[in-house]
């Protein structure tokens, strides 16, 4: 009976130092990812940057804060924005950025996650301000690179390097999509008109070479005439052609044109 008593007492003391010694080796050691850093305050003071694998530390004396080195995302919500000509346009875009530094990542912003999406955002609405609607739509990859390299020039001192930012979405007014559809509709219509104003005048120049070659060698009249009468012959029709030679034409040529202008009409020579 007294040893039980005996081994209750010192149960009774056990259990308290297990409890002190469990708390003392999980704030002696701390286990970081490969992917993760501990910035040690000792005593509120920096003292280094520690990790990855198991680190020590001096139990209720030293605190960490850990840090994420992979890339992160920020997304910026959609807001509204007016660009330079006047068009009042919604746009979103996402960041990536990385900790490069986490000394200066912990000490010299706060929160430096918050405060890197709050930069992107007022920066994503001066950039789009001073631009023009056709670039912010046509150009999107000069105006993702401007807003990366400003929001890294600013993170830089934060231990911050900004991967790249990309505009999401653009959404412009109806009004705005009407006058688009309209234009973009017109520029259909000319550039059909021009092609089809090309085409016509190609073939007036073809037709003109083909005179000239006709007028030089006027056996390639009748050559082309009996090609014709083969392609309709193919068909089935019922039309009748009857050849006329072309010395019959240059002779009703001559006889027109005496009719036109007899020998008496012509003009008299003054006598002198």
């Amino acid at each position: 009976m007294e040893d039980l008593e005996n081994f209750l007492n010192n149960l009774t003391w056990l259990i308290p130092i297990a409890i002190i010694l469990f708390m003392l080796l999980t704030q002696m050691f701390k286990i970081l990812r490969e992917y993760e850093r501990a910035v040690v305050f000792r005593l509120g003071k920096f003292q280094k940057t520690k990790g990855p694998g198991l680190i020590f530390l001096i139990p209720f004396i030293d605190k960490i804060q850990r840090v994420d080195l992979r890339v992160l995302t920020i997304n910026v919500d959609k807001q509204e924005v007016i660009t330079k000509d006047n068009v009042t346009v919604n746009v979103d875009a996402i960041t990536f950025f990385r900790v490069i530094d986490a000394e200066r990542a912990v000490i010299q912003v706060e929160k430096y996650i918050h405060a890197t999406a709050m930069l992107a955002q007022t920066t994503l609405r001066s950039i789009v301000g001073q631009v023009e609607l056709d670039e912010l739509l046509a150009e999107r990859d000069n105006v993702n690179k401007r807003i990366q390299e400003i929001i890294d020039r600013h993170t830089d001192p934060w231990g911050i390097k900004v991967v790249s930012v990309e505009v999401r979405d653009v959404v412009l007014p109806e009004n705005m999509k009407r006058a688009m559809a309209r234009q973009a509709e017109t520029e259909r219509d000319r550039r059909a008109k021009v092609i089809n104003a090309e085409g016509e005048y190609q073939a007036a120049e073809r037709l003109v070479d083909a005179a000239k070659m006709i007028e030089k060698a006027p056996a390639a009249l009748q050559l082309r005439f009996l090609q014709t009468m083969s392609e309709v012959a193919d068909e089935s029709t019922s039309y009748v052609f009857m050849p006329i030679p072309l010395d019959f034409l240059e002779g009703f040529k001559k006889f027109t044109g005496e009719i036109k202008a007899p020998k008496g009409d012509e003009p008299e020579e003054p006598s002198r």
